[in-house]
């Protein structure tokens, strides 16, 4: 017998809103949750599906010694080139939908939380969402986070929040 489509929720919100305790609170309710940046992150580690690509678009200058994505050096290079973020995310992306699209299919319960912050930017996840749930904090609360998790400065911080959807067009 085959299952009932999960209602979908997708849940966003700007760099250090909140979402991650959202989804916790969420995962220990009881609903599935298909996290992108997880799956992100997981592509982009040692031996991570997008690691060879990457490597081919960008070089060994992009690879942490371990082999996985290095962050920093790509956060600075896709804010300096724009052409570079599009070109990461054309390798990134339709991974992530793929693998977003498996785990959604796999999920069981009847809820599933489709965690996706560019959700409003990319456009891409809305209709497979029945509804939308937006994390919101100020914009202060969002650089303290940022800056305690991952030692940016604020300057930083602030052009990463600059480049999302600003809270009025999430809200």
């Amino acid at each position: 017998m085959e299952h009932a489509r999960p209602f979908i929720v997708g849940l966003t919100g700007g760099i250090g809103s909140g979402k991650s305790a959202a989804t916790e609170r969420f995962a220990a309710l009881g609903a599935s949750v298909v996290d992108t940046d997880l799956i992100a992150h997981a592509l982009t580690a040692s031996g991570g599906a997008a690691i060879a690509d990457i490597r081919h678009a960008f070089g060994e200058a992009m690879l942490a010694p371990d082999g996985s994505l290095d962050r920093a050096a790509m956060r600075a290079l896709v804010f300096e080139r724009p052409e570079a973020r599009r070109q990461l995310e054309d390798i990134l992306h339709p991974m992530i939908r793929d693998e977003s699209v498996r785990q959604c299919g796999q999920a069981r319960g009847p809820y599933v939380i489709l965690a996706v912050p560019l959700l409003i930017e990319s456009g891409t996840y809305r209709e497979r969402c029945d509804r939308i749930c937006v994390i919101d904090c100020p914009e202060d609360l969002q650089v303290m986070r940022v800056s305690q998790r991952n030692g940016l400065p604020e300057a930083q911080i602030r052009s990463i929040m600059a480049a999302q959807a600003s809270r009025e067009q999430r809200l």
